[in-house]
């Protein structure tokens, strides 16, 4: 088998999964002659999506969604590698605020939304800070592993090396803790949107989840389908931006050479 078709077989057989579902999806709701109501067949979605996608409201509400996980995610980026790293690095703060931590991490992030309108309004803001509150502990707490798992025995040779701080922090640190804070990233980014979508479904009159909400209450099931397929969509192209990083920021990392080598 050459290896080009062996790249190609998975994305070739997840394909054809794809085609066999939504065409037994078609089949059985015709078959049994299901309200489009309960559940359209996948033609009638693809028909009320092509005239979504032609509307230019649908992409403003599009652009709104991806901004507000863009930015939320950014600031859970940079807040959650500051937190994690601090806390790695000094061992009494971590025993202090771990307890806390793991307090605000298990309250229902929905319940906090409607306090979070209170606070910011309706606008974006309250889904940004929704969007980076949730993003932010599974960055934060991978980053914080990355920084615990750094081998004492590496320290060790930098020093013998005579590394200055800087080189032990580059070569070393960075490098040791960046695949964590990716793995959290690509986690992260899941949350992001989740987040958005919540805030705009609870409190808001643009984005995606606003649209959820206005065919939800239009009985526009194939609509709510259509929405559904965007957001899948939006979705899949922001976690594999992130996932992307890692040929950039660590091709030498064993996950990243083993898919070179594969491919």
């Amino acid at each position: 088998m050459s290896t080009r078709l062996r790249r190609g077989l998975p994305w070739l057989a997840t394909l054809l999964l794809v085609v066999v579902m939504i065409a037994v999806w078609e089949v059985v709701v015709r078959a049994m002659d299901v309200s489009s109501l309960i559940l359209p067949p996948p033609s009638m979605i693809a028909d009320r999506l092509g005239e979504m996608l032609r509307e230019s409201e649908t992409w403003h509400h599009t652009l709104i969604t991806a901004m507000e996980t863009v930015f939320g995610f950014a600031i859970a980026v940079v807040s959650g590698v500051a937190v994690g790293v601090l806390i790695g690095k000094v061992a009494w703060l971590e025993t202090t605020l771990r307890p806390i931590i793991v307090g605000i991490q298990v309250v229902p992030k929905v319940a906090l939304v409607p306090l979070f309108v209170i606070w910011f309004g309706f606008g974006m803001t309250s889904k940004v800070v929704v969007a980076a509150i949730l993003a932010f502990f599974p960055i934060m707490l991978n980053v914080l592993l990355g920084v615990k798992s750094l081998d004492q025995g590496h320290r060790d040779v930098m020093r013998s090396l005579n590394a200055s701080r800087v080189q032990t922090f580059l070569n070393l640190e960075v490098r040791s803790v960046m695949p964590y804070l990716l793995a959290g990233m690509e986690t992260g980014i899941v949350f992001a949107i989740i987040g958005a979508i919540v805030g705009e479904y609870l409190g808001g009159s643009d984005g995606l989840g606003f649209m959820v909400v206005t065919t939800l209450n239009q009985f526009d099931a194939p609509g709510l389908f259509g929405v559904i397929v965007i957001l899948s969509v939006l979705g899949l192209v922001l976690y594999a931006l992130v996932y992307s990083l890692k040929r950039v920021l660590i091709p030498w990392h064993e996950s990243v050479y083993a898919q070179r080598l594969d491919g």
